[in-house]
């Protein structure tokens, strides 16, 4: 065993009485290697191991001595771990999957007025959004089902042009059902976000999908902060150019998609005989409580503007204003505060912290009545949504095989989309029956009920 032994240069140049021991040295003899710890290879120069020698924690008080600790302080084990570079088809895909959004934020503010053009009452222009929805409740999991067969490129190809074509109908209509079909045809080719969530959780390893998925799902609060603004400049010059403004976003998206978009699916082919179903407990478990926080989610989203007026006396501005906000902070929350928060929780953590922050927001938004309460809720609503969503996505993708993702993340979407008919619809009933706080009363229930749940999983 070697014996350790304070370096000669330091027993010279300093006295015993300005050690401090932090704690005991443990250099080495010449020629000894140190058998724990972190340490370095003998260098060339020191072939006897004096770069050992020179590694201990002893620190040093006053006088020329300062500088031996610029030369002998150890590497701290706080360093922070350098950010594992993301793949670059990841910001090949994400761009795809914004400049989509985009299209879609030209479209949806707009769609309700332009609706009114066709005599279009309230009613109508529901179930003109709810048609949308619908047809991606139905075609998103037989979209995700064939990008496990034929590949993830193909699919949002199909996606995005599928968009331009239902988007220049729109634009082109000239009675209230082809508006319909328009909006139906765009919507039974959406699956593009839930086929590039395949392709994202395709190429990125497990332990940063949720850092990935925060990142794609930032790309939505790009769409909705640009596309408006550029639906309403358009809308300036007739109310039909929008829907072709979009339609040619779609389709230039699409044309430089066949150029740059990465094939990342890897495991093609038709499913293995024996092969689990993607349809399992722990699968249908994980889309209820994501329904669940889409559901109390889109209601608040549905019947914040009536909230505003009525409250707070908001206009259309206004509104615009605050949605503008809460979009620029989830794109702040998914693209910058999903990995440290990870970090700190894990992936079924920040999901439960999420709903929790979630289900406060909504409780506070019931009773606020003043600016000081309603900032407050709205920000814990973002930071909750913001966690969730990606996570959510994170847990369908290590839930299955390779060659499932496609078909649960299209099962997840259409999920979603059911949600997101029922939500705004239940909120409304509710706002206008049983008075303003009581939806957002439901709405929290129902993120606690999805939190239970979700606590009730992990104990299985």
């Amino acid at each position: 065993m070697c014996p350790p032994r304070w370096p000669p240069r330091l027993q010279r140049s300093t006295p015993h009485a300005q050690r401090r021991i932090l704690p005991r040295p443990t250099p080495y003899a010449p020629g000894c290697r140190p058998t724990v710890g972190r340490s370095r290879p003998p260098s060339r120069a020191h072939p006897s191991g004096a770069d050992s020698r020179r590694r201990h924690d002893t620190t040093w008080d006053v006088g020329f001595a300062s500088l031996e600790v610029a030369r002998l302080t150890t590497v701290s084990s706080t360093d922070s771990i350098p950010r594992t570079p993301l793949p670059r088809g990841f910001w090949v895909i994400w761009t795809t999957v914004a400049l989509d959004l985009v299209g879609f934020g030209i479209v949806a503010p707009i769609l309700g007025r332009y609706a009114e053009r066709f005599g279009a009452n309230p009613f109508t222009v529901g179930l003109l959004f709810a048609s949308f929805s619908l047809a991606q409740f139905v075609c998103s999991p037989l979209l995700g089902r064939l990008s496990d067969r034929v590949g993830r490129k193909p699919i949002i190809l199909l996606s995005l042009f599928g968009t331009a074509i239902g988007s220049v109908i729109t634009g082109a209509a000239g009675a209230l059902w082809v508006l319909f079909l328009g909006r139906i045809i765009d919507g039974a080719s959406g699956a593009s976000v839930s086929v590039a969530q395949g392709a994202v959780s395709d190429i990125v390893e497990p332990k940063d999908r949720p850092r990935a998925f925060g990142l794609l799902g930032a790309a939505f609060g790009v769409g909705f902060v640009f596309g408006p603004a550029l639906g309403a400049l358009s809308a300036l010059r007739g109310p039909h150019l929008p829907f072709y403004i979009a339609g040619a976003v779609a389709f230039i998206n699409g044309c430089v998609a066949i150029v740059r978009l990465p094939e990342t699916h890897q495991h093609r082919g038709p499913r293995h005989v024996g092969e689990k179903s993607v349809h399992s407990a722990d699968l249908w478990r994980l889309v209820t409580v994501a329904f669940i926080a889409v559901a109390a989610f889109s209601g608040f989203e549905a019947t914040f503007a009536l909230l505003a007026e009525r409250r707070f006396s908001l206009d259309e501005g206004g509104i615009a204003v605050v949605f503008v906000c809460i979009g620029v902070f989830l794109v702040v929350v998914q693209g910058g505060l999903i990995r440290p928060i990870g970090a700190k929780l894990g992936v079924r953590g920040s999901v439960s912290v999420g709903l929790a922050l979630n289900a406060v927001g909504l409780l506070i938004l019931a009773f606020a009545k003043e600016w000081a309460i309603l900032i407050p809720a709205l920000v814990l609503l973002t930071l909750g949504q913001g966690l969730t969503t990606p996570n959510f996505t994170a847990m369908v993708t290590e839930g299955v095989a390779p060659r499932q993702r496609g078909e649960a993340l299209g099962f997840q979407q259409s999920g979603s989309a059911l949600a997101r008919v029922l939500g705004p619809a239940l909120a409304g009933f509710l706002f206008h029956h049983a008075g303003i706080p009581t939806p957002y009363l439901v709405a929290a229930a129902m993120c606690g009920l999805g939190l239970a749940t979700l606590s009730w999983r992990r104990r299985a």
